[in-house]
Order: C-alpha cells, then sequence, then structure tokens
C-alpha cells in the first residue's frame, strides 16, 4: 500500500489529465449500463403489441441508441488517449528522475551493480508504469463502477436472481488474493534476470573485441544462452500461475451464468419474472461478469507493475553517502592550494586504502603521486574531488575543508585526465569543447595544439567534426588520451589532475605533453600520478606510497639522494630504458 501511495503521488501532477480520462471512463459506463436497459425495453414493447405508438417509440429509442454509440466512440478515444498520455509522460518523468539520481548518488553505489541492469531499471521498470496508469487503473474504475451499476440494476429487476448471481464472487475475490501472493515473487524475479540479461548483453557488447581476440564466442554464448533462458523460465514460471488462475476465474463466472440460467427459468416458469426482465438478466449478466473475468488480468499487470516498481522505487530512495553540507558554500575560483590532514580511507570492505595521509602545496605547485599499483593513488584524487569522503582526517582546498563547499563548486576547480579515457560518441570537437560549453572553435583548436593532437586531427578527413565513435573506438589510445588532456586544458580549472596521462602515449608524444606540464605548472595546481617517473622528475613535491602510506617525500633530487624507494623505482626504469 506505502508503494501504491508513494506512484499515486508521483502521478499527481498529471491529476487533470486523468480527471479527464476518469470522467471519460465513467461516462462509457453509463452508456454501457444504459443501452441494454433500452434493448429490453424496446423488448418489452414488441412483447406488449406492435402497434403506431410502439413503432414510434423503438424508432426514438433506436435512435437514441445509435447516439449513445456515437458518443461511446468520442469517450472511449478521450478515455484511452488522455490515460496514455498521462501515463507516458509520467514515466518519461520517472526516466528522468532516474537518470538525475544516478548522477547525484556517489561512486560507492556502483560498486556492486551493472551497467546494464541498472539501464533495465530506467527503460524497461519504467515503462510498466504505463501498464498500471494507463491500463489498470481506468480498467479497475471502469469494472468497479460497472460492477455496482450492473448489480443495483439487477437488485432492482430481482434481488433473489441478483444475489443467486453474486454466489461465485466471493470465491473469485479469494482466488484472487492467493494468485497475487503467489505470481508477485515471479514477476520480481523476471525483472531480477531480465536485468541480468541486460547487464551480460551490455558487457559483452563492450568487451566483443576481447571476445574475438581470446576466441571465445562459443563460451560467452553459452553464457547469454544462460542468461536468457533464466529470464524466459522466470516468466514461464509466472504464465504457468496465470494459465491456471484465468481459466478458474472463467469457470466460476461461467457456473455463476448457469445457476442465473436455471433459477432465472424457474422463476418464469412460475410467472415470477417476465420475459422483458429475463432479456435485461441476460444482457446484464455478461457486463456483470466482465469485471470479475478480468480481475486476472488486472492482477497479473499489478504483480508486474509493482515488480517494476519496487526496482524503480530502490534506486529513488538510495540514499547518496556525498551531498552538499546544510552550510555549504560556493567554493568560487580556487587559487589551488591543496592540504591532505591525516587522510584516512577504506572501500566497504574495511581493508584500508589510505593511512593518516598528510601534504602541502601552495597554488601552482605540480605534485606528484608514485608507488606501485593498489598503494592509493588514484583514490587519493578521488577523495579531492569529493567522490569519497574520508574515513579520518581532512582535506582543505585554499584553507576550506572541501565537505563545507558545494559539490559543484568543487568540481569546476577540478578537470582531471584520467588513465581510462572516456569519450563521448560525438566529434572531436565536441568531446573537447564538454570541458567548457560555449567554448570558440578557436579556443578548442588551442587546446588541442596545446596538448600535441592538433595536427593529428588535421590529418583526418573531416577534421575536427570527425566522429571519434562509441567510447572513442576510431582513434588510437594515444589519441584518445591527448584529447582528454585538451579537454583539461580547455577548462581552465586551477586544478589538474593527471592519472596516467602520458600511458597510452608513445616516448616522442610523452615529451611534447611533459612540456604542455611544464608550461602549465606555476599558473594551474598539477596532481600527477605517473608510473613513469619521467613524466614527473620535474615535480615540485613528488610523494612516494607505500601500502596506503608516505614511505617518503621531496623533489626528484632529493629523492635520488636518499636512496630510497624512489631511487629504486628510478634506478629500475633507467635499466629498462637503457634496454
Amino acid at each position: 500500500m506505502k508503494l501504491l501511495l508513494k506512484l499515486t503521488k508521483e502521478a499527481a501532477r498529471y491529476k487533470g489529465l486523468y480527471l479527464l480520462a476518469i470522467l471519460s471512463t465513467l461516462g462509457l459506463t453509463a452508456i454501457n449500463l444504459t443501452a441494454p436497459k433500452l434493448l429490453s425495453s424496446m423488448t418489452g414493447i414488441v412483447e406488449k403489441g406492435v402497434d403506431q405508438a410502439a413503432l414510434e417509440g423503438i424508432l426514438w429509442m433506436a435512435a437514441g441508441l445509435l447516439g449513445l454509440y456515437l458518443l461511446r466512440i468520442l469517450l472511449r478515444f478521450c478515455s484511452n488517449y488522455l490515460a496514455h498520455k498521462a501515463a507516458w509522460y509520467l514515466v518519461g518523468d520517472l526516466r528522468d528522475r532516474m537518470y538525475d539520481k544516478l548522477q547525484r548518488l556517489d561512486r560507492g553505489f556502483f560498486h556492486d551493480k551493472q551497467t546494464g541492469d541498472l539501464m533495465s531499471r530506467v527503460i524497461n521498470d519504467t515503462r510498466d508504469f504505463e501498464l498500471l496508469y494507463a491500463h489498470m487503473i481506468p480498467e479497475m474504475i471502469t469494472n468497479a463502477v460497472t460492477f455496482a451499476g450492473v448489480l443495483i440494476i439487477l437488485l432492482t429487476v430481482n434481488w433473489k436472481l441478483a444475489l443467486i448471481t453474486c454466489c461465485p464472487i466471493p470465491l473469485i475475490l479469494c482466488s484472487g488474493v492467493v494468485f497475487a501472493r503467489v505470481v508477485r515473487p515471479y514477476f520480481r524475479e523476471n525483472q531480477k534476470y531480465m536485468g541480468e540479461l541486460n547487464a551480460q548483453l551490455q558487457d559483452n557488447l563492450s568487451g566483443l573485441h576481447e571476445i574475438q581476440s581470446f576466441g571465445q564466442e562459443k563460451l560467452e554464448s553459452e553464457r547469454m544462452h544462460k542468461r536468457n533462458f533464466e529470464q524466459v523460465k522466470a516468466m514461464l514460471r509466472a504464465l504457468r500461475a496465470s494459465a491456471v488462475f484465468h481459466p478458474s476465474v472463467e469457470f466460476l463466472s461461467s457456473a455463476g451464468t448457469v445457476l442465473v440460467v436455471f433459477f432465472g427459468g424457474i422463476l418464469a416458469c412460475r410467472g415470477q419474472l417476465s420475459v422483458e426482465d429475463i432479456v435485461a438478466f441476460v444482457l446484464y449478466l455478461s457486463l456483470f461478469y466482465a469485471p470479475v473475468s478480468g480481475l486476472a488480468n488486472l492482477l497479473e499487470n499489478l504483480q508486474q507493475s509493482l515488480a517494476g516498481a519496487e526496482r524503480v522505487a530502490l534506486v529513488l530512495d538510495m540514499p547518496s553517502a556525498i551531498t552538499d553540507a546544510e552550510d555549504a558554500e560556493d567554493l568560487g575560483r580556487a587559487a589551488g592550494g591543496i592540504t591532505f590532514d591525516h587522510v584516512s580511507f577504506h572501500y566497504d570492505n574495511g581493508i584500508p586504502v589510505l593511512k593518516n595521509v598528510s601534504f602541502s602545496c601552495k597554488p601552482g605547485m605540480m605534485v606528484a603521486l608514485v608507488g606501485p599499483t593498489g598503494v592509493g593513488k588514484t583514490t587519493a584524487t578521488q577523495l579531492l574531488s569529493r567522490f569519497y569522503d574520508p574515513v579520518e582526517g581532512r582535506i582543505l582546498i585554499d584553507g576550506k575543508d572541501i565537505r563545507h563547499v558545494t559539490l559543484e563548486s568543487l568540481r569546476k576547480n577540478i578537470s582531471p585526465v584520467l588513465q581510462d579515457t572516456f569519450l563521448f560518441n560525438g566529434t572531436i570537437a565536441e568531446n573537447i569543447g564538454y570541458a567548457r560549453l560555449g567554448a570558440t572553435r578557436e579556443e578548442i583548436e588551442a587546446a588541442a595544439k596545446a596538448a600535441n593532437i592538433h595536427a593529428d586531427i588535421l590529418s583526418m578527413p573531416e577534421g575536427y567534426e570527425t566522429r571519434v565513435g562509441e567510447r572513442g573506438l576510431r582513434l588510437s589510445g594515444g589519441q584518445k588520451q591527448r584529447v582528454a588532456i585538451a579537454r583539461a586544458i580547455l577548462r581552465r580549472s586551477p586544478i589538474i589532475v593527471l592519472d596516467e596521462a602520458t600511458a597510452s602515449v608513445d616516448v616522442q608524444t610523452e615529451k611534447q605533453i611533459q612540456k604542455e606540464i611544464r608550461d602549465l605548472a606555476g599558473k594551474q595546481t598539477i596532481v600527477a600520478i605517473a608510473h613513469r617517473l619521467s613524466t614527473v622528475r620535474e615535480a615540485d613535491l613528488i610523494l612516494v606510497l607505500r601500502d596506503g602510506e608516505i614511505a617518503e617525500q621531496g623533489t626528484h633530487e632529493e629523492l635520488l639522494r636518499r636512496n630510497g624507494l624512489y631511487a629504486q623505482m628510478h634506478q629500475v626504469q633507467e635499466g629498462e630504458a637503457n634496454i
């Protein structure tokens, strides 16, 4: 019930359309209730004998009946279209809300989530709301009004026969309750498997190059087959329960019809029921049992809709661990000073990633984080952008705790260039300009020149209008990396984070990028993560991380003189370079 009330509140913004649809539905129901009465009245006139007055009466009734049927066309259009219009607008709104919510959730939420499953929630599960609001609710209203109206009419015709007609109703309602309890877990399971199927498909399509390269087509086909038929079998379990319930309802409804015909015949033989009343009863009987028979479909659709609604609600109700504090203020344009004050952090597994990390850098300095894989270098930069919050300690920019500034203003001051570069499926100009909407072509080209990608772009057939493909598939790894660097340069943020920014480029290009990084030094604060020590040898401060702690810190020359971990790493890389 809580979920249903919540869904009703979601649809309230379209109450005008729903009200018109409901009024049309009620008008439609009134016509359906009136038409059999006119038909039975015409039968009564014929039974009593046909004269001129009777013919005129029949003519007027026929004309009235035709008018009602024409009006029914208009009301049915309004009922169906307006309900669908409101429902699809609601689906669109929910998809917008789901997407906006996913954008606001912290990174921790996505650790155990698959992209395909989230896509299924946004696209497939929200679509079930259309089934609920465009079909089920109008049908429930129509069925309830029709049932009540027909029952009242039948009671006025012959109350004894009307009560006999109601005999199967309690059995149908009880079976409906049992069906709802049995079938909803099946539909919930079906939605879950549908999400997993989408996740598997998305994962395989993204990794198609690897699948073909390693010759694992057969293995992945078997996995897709397994996921596919898990969903098929879950749906069939739900349909099996429906296949038992639907005929049961039809049998009980038919049994009610048999009872009416049997006892109606007895009453007619005794002269307690006229031919006109018998015709009315027969005509209204189909209207009376139609809502009851439709209960099977309504319950099935309701369980499917609620199963999807539960998955939608789980996302919409999910609190984000990273939000603006009540006293959060706009950071404005920062100078770029960074301080880590006794920062410790671990993920949900509780294993420490950073332990009591402290350092400071002034605006315009270049700070380098080096060390073996998995020591917390990337985590430190993600803490700086507040994708996570420290478990202990604090991080300051220009002396302000980043937990007390707005996320929007914080992230405007930081431009990332990540090792796993992501490019949108648009043109090169669009991908570079994404950092600062409204940037001119001259500014975009200047940023591309600074990242040493301008010449490569001009050599392409369509230049800056070349489409990069999904995730930049049409560009080489080095080209993607330099486009990402150009994007960061264009943004002109006071802080630039370079996470293995030269990992995918050749030595010559690396030297050129290093030159551009040196040109940025002093103008913007640079936080660089690198395995190649040649990239960071001119950094103002190098932090050597080991097991989540700062093992050494200093300049390149200072660390070499200490002959510690950094010196060992440098010696190994120098040896590799000489081979």
